[in-house]
């Protein structure tokens, strides 16, 4: 079987994912953003297991719907068209198991079943009835967990007779399935050494949805083994009324101590912009979970023109709901002739289903289409605006969408109970924020309207919290040029001292996490520069970042104009770079503190060297990340200047990817600066160079010829 095939066109994150190993790795958590290619990254898990000799039966892969399930099934059958792996949602899993014979009797017998356990829909009424006989409040039991072992002594015996009832007729709701398969594995050694025998390795998708007895199902199954691949996004659980339990994420890093977490951030379905507002939903989240979706599509939306200009997302905001919708109708006609798109590109989202009936009518009665409404003759509109619910809209993407009702009531929506609660509640009404927000592709537009009917009358709505909050114009500083520049250096250089004497007490906080927070601090940083030196930063074609293993060197090999051009760098990759540097800087020790911090690595160039230290530094667990200006010296302007190929030859002793960026404006922003007003500076990155690749396609490489005139090339083209 031909693995490369299974492994084409992924990126590094999920290629790591896909090829991990349970014996060195021990289990896998993958935290999968939005947009980031999850399910063919477990369908390519399954596909690559089997490749390796793993029985196809010997893998159990669960989802939350038989959808998803069939989908999935299709997917790896395709390679694999006979492939017995055992595909299924928690529900049916369970049911299979309490359906097997084992030792000459059901599994279902073994918990008490005298009949075979049929799923049916549970009758409320005839439940509540049985409450008020046994003289119990409904508030103290519902009928999905009706077997669970969490109840009090005194609850216990109340209900056994409710119980028994269950087991004598086998009628079940469907989570009397999954506690039954739960008592099996726990009190009957012959099953539980049979159904872990049955499947070798165990993958959860959806995981951050699973509840507490689906978690207490899958530890049951696995035992003390590694094999457990689950795929998960905390940042989108949003089923809390359901019974998921989001806690199971930071639960796994507990239980499971020698496990691997691995991100995937890569987003290939939205803008940069519109990804910028999604990363800022969740700034004040533990660092070790948080992720940064960066744009992988370079694309997108099939190429259309609006996806490439790369909107901010708007805030609109209206007085009433008349004003509202003639805006809405407005955009959509106005965009349709402009870009070429179908009705079906767009869509409303709400938080409240009583939201979307509104919508549906005032765009009907405006004359546009509506997806799913009703026509005469009892045809259904396929190609038309959709509208729906954040939760209805999850696993979707649209090229424009109109988030509405941006209020407080709305979105976020009404919570209630104890302070405790109200947190849980609003916590996962942000989460749900986050999901509408990453359904956009090209376009998001924010809606707050400041008066409508709301349950039974017109209210006063204010604007949500989660709105993000107006961007002021920058000041207009008035200073000589030279006393912007002390400025700007005094600032910048106060900022570097400051966080050296803090050190100490975040290293103490952040401990374990340190690593995490120095990465953030490296982007706040890079921010804080721009910001002080007036650079509007604008990154083309970062979905080449994308294309980079970054488990080996990798080299940024950049057009040097400016020294503003470091934090440009730190920015357009988005990662702390350090620095090839003949010098450590030790009069000044601050800097040569933030060098040894950043990863420079300090090269004699009349004794080399370079490549063993390198060696050394991945050999301490680090993957050094270098960024190397070629040419050597500054230009006067933005044309290059001849290279050297000292760094070249490095890369190709280092087996690293080279990874060339252009940046134009950063010597007008700092050493050509004529005024005080903004700069507009641009990065673009270009396509990587991986001496690995190259090194197999060669048998000798020359370092001139192979690799600097065809980066040279690259940088040329990108300028022209």
């Amino acid at each position: 079987m031909d693995v490369q095939g299974i492994l084409e066109g992924l990126n590094s994150d999920q290629r790591a994912a896909v090829l991990h190993d349970h014996r060195k790795g021990a289990q896998l958590l993958i935290l999968a953003g939005a947009g980031s290619g999850k399910t063919s990254v477990l369908t390519k898990r399954i596909q690559y297991r089997i490749a390796m000799g793993v029985e196809p039966e010997k893998i159990l892969a669960l989802t939350f719907t038989a959808k998803a399930a069939a989908e999935m099934r299709e997917r790896v059958q395709k390679l694999f068209p006979d492939a017995g792996v055992r595909l299924c949602t928690f529900h049916s899993l369970a049911l299979f198991m309490l359906r097997q014979k084992i030792g000459g009797k059901f599994a279902y017998e073994m918990v008490g079943f005298r009949k075979a356990p049929v799923p049916q829909e549970s009758s409320g009424r005839e439940f509540l009835e049985d409450l008020s006989r046994l003289r119990i409040p409904p508030s103290q039991l519902n009928r999905e967990e009706l077997f669970a072992d969490t109840h009090p002594s005194r609850l216990k015996s109340k209900i056994e007779e409710l119980r028994c009832g269950v087991l004598e007729s086998g009628a079940v709701v469907f989570e009397d399935l999954i506690y039954q398969s739960i008592n099996l594995l726990e009190t009957c050694a012959e099953a539980r050494d049979y159904f872990r025998s049955m499947w070798s390795e165990i993958m959860v998708d959806e995981y951050q949805d699973i509840n507490p007895s689906q978690y207490r199902l899958v530890r049951a199954l696995l035992g003390d083994r590694r094999e457990l691949f689950v795929v998960g996004d905390d940042d989108q659980a949003i089923y809390g009324f359901r019974g998921a339990d989001i806690g199971n994420i930071e639960r796994f890093c507990r239980d499971f101590k020698e496990s691997t977490l691995i991100r995937l951030e890569w987003n290939y379905r939205s803008t940069p912009n519109v990804l910028h507002l999604a990363n800022e939903i969740f700034v004040n989240k533990p660092l070790r979970l948080r992720k940064v979706l960066r744009a992988g599509n370079l694309k997108g939306s099939g190429g259309n023109p609006l996806f490439r200009e790369n909107r901010k997302p708007e805030v609109w905001v209206s007085e009433n709901p008349v004003e509202e919708i003639q805006k809405i109708v407005a955009a959509v006609r106005d965009l349709r002739m402009s870009y070429d798109l179908r009705w079906k590109n767009f869509a409303i989202l709400v938080r409240y289903n009583r939201q979307r009936l509104y919508y549906e009518t005032a765009l009907a009665d405006a004359g546009l289409p509506v997806a799913g409404a009703e026509l005469e003759g009892g045809l259904t509109v396929e190609d038309g605006i959709h509208v729906e619910t954040v939760h209805a809209s999850k696993g979707l993407q649209y090229a424009v969408v109109f988030y509405a009702g941006l209020a407080e009531g709305l979105t976020p929506g009404e919570c209630t109970g104890n302070s405790a609660q109200r947190k849980k509640q609003m916590d996962e009404e942000r989460r749900l924020y986050y999901v509408g927000v990453t359904r956009a592709e090209s376009y998001l537009i924010l809606l707050y309207c400041k008066k409508r009917f709301w349950k039974g009358r017109l209210r006063k709505l204010k604007r949500s919290r989660f709105l993000p909050d107006k961007e002021e114009p920058p000041k207009n500083l008035k200073m000589p040029v030279f006393l912007f520049r002390v400025y700007v250096a005094t600032t910048v250089l106060l900022y570097m001292l400051v966080h050296i004497l803090l050190l100490p007490l975040i290293m103490l906080r952040y401990r374990g996490e340190f690593h995490n927070w120095f990465e953030k601090k490296i982007q706040k940083f890079s921010m804080f520069c721009m910001k002080r030196l007036r650079i509007d930063l604008s990154v083309q074609d970062q979905a080449m970042l994308g294309r980079v293993d970054w488990t080996r060197p990798v080299f940024v090999m950049a057009n040097h104009n400016s020294y503003s051009d470091i934090p440009v760098i730190f920015l357009a990759v988005e990662r702390t770079v350090g620095f090839i540097a003949k010098k450590e800087l030790r009069y000044i020790p601050f800097l040569s503190f933030w060098m040894h911090r950043i990863g420079c690595i300090f090269v004699n160039r009349e004794k080399g060297g370079g490549a063993r230290l390198i060696r050394e530094a991945m050999a301490s667990g680090r993957v050094p990340v270098l960024s190397i200006f070629p040419e050597g010296t500054r230009g006067h302007d933005e044309s290059l200047n001849p290279f050297k190929s000292g760094g070249f030859r490095l890369s190709i002793e280092s087996d690293a990817t080279i990874l060339p960026v252009v940046i134009r404006g950063t010597r007008y922003a700092w050493e050509g600066r004529k005024n005080m007003g903004q700069v507009k500076v641009t990065a673009r990155i270009l396509e990587p160079l991986d001496i690995a690749a190259l090194r197999a396609q060669k048998e000798r490489i020359e370092p001139r010829h192979d690799v600097m005139r065809v980066i040279r090339e690259r940088m040329e083209a990108a300028l022209q």
